[in-house]
């Protein structure tokens, strides 16, 4: 969004977008309105331009009101009046203020993209094979997981994992696996391969065949063996290499 002068009605329009952060200082309340991605990256110690992340480059009484906070409030309150300074303390000591509706949608995407990565890179080690989707979903809403709308999915995954390891067993056990076909199917199992796993080493061979090292959850194991016959219509020589965390 360009930066323009803040009207009121255009209020509605940047609260759906954006967050409000608050802080309160010398007996008055200051806001920001900033992209919500970009209080994620903030907190998380990434280098962003915070003018940049704003759509108006004020400081507020009152955001919903579209209330202006005076320069001399601001300099009593932060000794400044520049807009960066005072968003980075506000940032930094302040909070930040989500809609029920903007809570809401931020830990869903969380949630999904937790699941999406628990499913992905973990197996059951009794049946090895993957866990369902719904299934870790279920364990999470057993255990009465939160999630934080601010936190990255990054630094939530290892008290996720913890918390439900106690409702389903879990394994991040990886394998390796080397994966020899002709040249000639090398462009048909290169996308499959990097979806299911990931390509540590790959080399074309003195005889025109292709040859990669695919490193993968023990639990896609059996997944890519049918993926990779299916595909060369069993052309494909695969064989495990070994077992690494």
């Amino acid at each position: 969004m360009g930066k323009k002068d803040y009207q009121k009605e255009h209020t509605d329009t940047l609260l759906d977008e954006h967050v409000v952060g608050r802080m309160k200082s010398h007996g008055e309340t200051f806001e920001i309105l900033i992209e919500p991605d970009e209080v994620e990256k903030f907190r998380s110690g990434q280098d962003i331009d915070l003018l940049e992340s704003m759509p108006v480059e004020k400081v507020f009484i009152d955001a919903n009101k579209g209330k202006e906070a005076p320069k001399h409030m601001m300099e009593k309150a932060f000794e400044t009046t520049d807009i960066e300074e005072i968003a980075t303390t506000i940032l930094k000591k302040g909070e930040v203020q989500l809609t029920t509706e903007q809570r809401n949608k931020r830990q869903e995407q969380k949630r999904k993209e937790i699941v999406s990565r628990i499913a992905k890179n973990s197996y059951n080690p009794q049946t090895d094979t993957p866990h369902p989707p719904q299934r870790i979903e279920n364990a999470m809403s057993e255990a009465d997981v939160h999630i934080d709308p601010f936190k990255p999915v990054s630094l939530q995954m290892d008290e996720v994992v913890e918390n439900i390891r106690e409702l389903i067993p879990l394994s991040f056990e990886k394998k390796r696996v080397r994966v020899t076909v002709r040249g000639d199917l090398q462009g048909k199992i290169y996308g499959p391969l990097k979806r299911i796993g990931n390509i540590e080493e790959e080399e074309w061979l003195e005889d025109g065949s292709w040859q990669a090292m695919v490193k993968l959850p023990a639990g896609k194991q059996e997944e890519l063996f049918e993926k990779m016959n299916e595909i060369t219509k069993g052309k494909a020589e695969m064989a495990e290499i070994d077992r690494n965390r």
